[in-house]
């Protein structure tokens, strides 16, 4: 079976769990873990900030980052299809009290006229205050799409002539990295706080980290541990995301060729596929996932109409050329 479904599926290398058993660790809780320590004073480094919180999930990295922004009843804006407002099951809101408030932008860009005109300052005891605005890269339900740096640069020059903060979803930074060589400290200038995954793409099994400043991740240590986010010996995970970012980023190039290859199978302009990530819309789209699975390749359905393809470091050149074929006779029907 080759599965497509998502690149959360990857499961750690040989040489991956070799790092981990070979981790130094201590109680994190104390801040005594030597291996998470310098994961996030490295992660930290890479993107021009001063701290960084290793974090079991995305998820809630996001919600730490957004939190050390937004307060109880303030708004962050963000994009219809941005995974903090369609995926993760209301969080922000339920936890942390803010409220949310959305453009909608072709393949999830920035639209700054758009986020100009739903801004709201500080308008007295009426209104719900804009305190940030959240953006994601690449972003993940508009096909693993790049957003353009210099359009990330605008809406930072917009931030500080509001006085609006900015939080920047990179859970697939990497993957924007290696498809425009952008370096990973102009996207972290471009964030008050950042959030970033080791789990996808980097084939880590476990783990992701918010970025930011030392005061913003002091504060979010605290929420961790409130939310039940307090690890004891997290090097054996911390450790396996050390030896992806040494060496399972640059290989994202692979899985960017693959996921051209499986886009033109199924009807989609390879120009179109930024990164590792396939959205092709189909009226039959539970039925294309099912005929797929029964021909040995899972595929999933993001919406009634709409299937995603997603490469990752367990699909090989042979597992996207052999897909490809099926996909390909499946699209045609």
């Amino acid at each position: 079976m080759i599965d497509l479904r998502s690149d959360t599926l990857t499961r750690p290398t040989d040489a991956m769990r070799e790092a981990m058993a070979r981790a130094e660790v201590g109680d994190d809780v104390y801040g005594e873990d030597p291996t998470v320590a310098a994961l996030e004073e490295r992660v930290a480094a890479m993107f021009g900030h001063e701290a960084a919180l290793f974090t079991p999930t995305g998820s809630m990295a996001n919600v730490l980052a957004v939190a050390s922004l937004v307060a109880p009843g303030e708004e962050v804006l963000c994009e219809s299809s941005a995974h903090i407002a369609r995926a993760e099951l209301g969080a922000h809101g339920a936890i942390t009290g803010l409220t949310m408030r959305t453009w909608t932008g072709p393949r999830g860009q920035v639209d700054l006229t758009a986020i100009d005109a739903m801004h709201a300052p500080d308008m007295g005891p009426f209104f719900v205050r804009t305190a940030a605005v959240s953006v994601e890269n690449t972003h993940n339900f508009a096909g693993g799409a790049v957003l353009p740096v210099d359009d990330l640069r605008a809406l930072r020059a917009w931030a500080d002539d509001t006085g609006t903060r900015v939080h920047l979803d990179g859970a697939r930074i990497w993957n924007a990295h290696v498809a425009t060589g952008t370096p990973f400290a102009d996207y972290g200038r471009i964030a008050d706080v950042l959030a970033v995954c080791l789990s996808k793409g980097l084939g880590a099994p476990v783990g992701s980290l918010m970025v930011g400043s030392a005061d913003a991740i002091a504060e979010a240590r605290v929420r961790r541990k409130r939310m039940g986010g307090g690890m004891r010996q997290v090097g054996v995970l911390a450790a396996a995301g050390a030896y992806a970012l040494d060496h399972h980023v640059e290989r994202l190039a692979d899985d960017h060729a693959h996921a051209r290859l499986l886009g033109e199978a199924v009807g989609v302009d390879p120009a179109g596929v930024d990164t590792n990530i396939v959205v092709v819309e189909r009226p039959d789209a539970a039925a294309f996932v099912a005929g797929a699975a029964e021909e040995g390749v899972r595929i999933a359905a993001v919406g009634p109409r709409t299937v995603r393809l997603v490469t990752h470091l367990d699909v090989t050149r042979g597992d996207a050329e052999r897909a490809a074929v099926v996909l390909s006779r499946l699209a045609a029907r």
